[in-house]
């Protein structure tokens, strides 16, 4: 498994009211929710991701209220990974039940630029940013959590069991 896509960055501390400001909660159609994602700290994201492109982000990505919403804006927005020095838990945990791909690499967090195209390697770890030719290793997935992300979620790998 793997993603490659334009890099769009965010610092530390990126909680899931900017990911999906409390206002649109009213709504879980992924597409609603990818129509607002990022708007309050990023009021072009929606304008710019493009399928396939990947957030990187410091640290503590994630934090804030538990909502699934976070993850499933980021999703439906367009975005095939996330890679931060650091996740909330319940942000991570919520990011695989729904079939987002996500990996902690601090190295990879400093050093990648907004723009930067990348291309991450989910069996090995590798995330290569293909702009600077830079090589990061972040920890691969264990197979119970490729199974869940390769079935697009917790829910639809239960039930292929």
């Amino acid at each position: 498994m793997k993603a490659n896509g334009t890099v769009h960055k965010y610092l530390d501390n990126v909680d899931t009211d900017v990911i999906i400001p409390a206002r649109y909660l009213n709504s879980s159609d992924p597409a609603e929710l990818a129509a607002h994602c990022m708007e309050d700290i990023d009021a072009d994201f929606v304008k710019k991701v493009k399928k396939g492109d990947i957030i990187v982000a410091h640290n503590n990505f994630g934090c804030g209220s538990s909502r699934e919403h976070a993850p499933i804006a980021i999703k439906a927005a367009g975005i095939d990974c996330v890679i931060a020095a650091t996740f909330a838990r319940i942000f991570y945990r919520n990011a695989i039940n729904i079939g987002l791909p996500i990996m902690e690499c601090r190295e990879a967090a400093e050093n990648i630029n907004a723009g930067d195209e990348v291309e991450v390697d989910f069996d090995t770890g590798i995330i290569k940013d293909i702009t600077t030719g830079q090589e990061f290793k972040a920890e691969p997935f264990p197979e119970f959590i490729k199974d869940i992300i390769s079935k697009n979620g917790l829910l639809n790998s239960l039930k292929q069991q």
